[in-house]
């Protein structure tokens, strides 16, 4: 399978936007998520997205901030994080997983499961 590639992490100030993108050609029958993991702490689901686009789960801690979408080919994937708090800087993946499980996949999916990309890093900072 070809890897999952995250793109678009970067230093933005508090209240700023973010637009990650997640390169998933092998994976269009796949429901992909959006994880995060801060120094210290455990990783976390952000956001996941069903292989349909028709079912999708956020985090309560980026609801009606951050938005979840693929593109029509399903080919990459996105996540849209506007007014950005210190909170949200961490290393953000992409994972891809076999399920319709969308909740459960954001809430407990392990790294031992499905594919991940390599991550990118998101830094929140005045």
């Amino acid at each position: 399978q070809l890897p999952l590639v995250e793109s678009g992490g970067g230093l933005v100030q508090p209240g700023g936007s973010l637009r990650l993108s997640c390169a998933a050609p092998g994976f269009i029958y796949y429901a992909i998520g959006w994880f995060r993991q801060a120094p210290g702490k455990e990783r976390e689901g952000v956001a996941c997205i069903s292989s349909t686009d028709d079912e999708i789960y956020y985090a309560d801690s980026v609801r009606g901030r951050f938005a979840i979408s693929r593109d029509d080919a399903k080919i990459t994937a996105f996540l849209q994080m506007n007014d950005l708090n210190v909170e949200d800087t961490g290393t953000y993946y992409c994972a891809a997983l076999s399920t319709t499980q969308i909740r459960a996949m954001c809430i407990s999916m392990s790294e031992t499961m499905g594919t991940w990309g390599q991550g990118t890093q998101v830094t929140v900072s005045s």
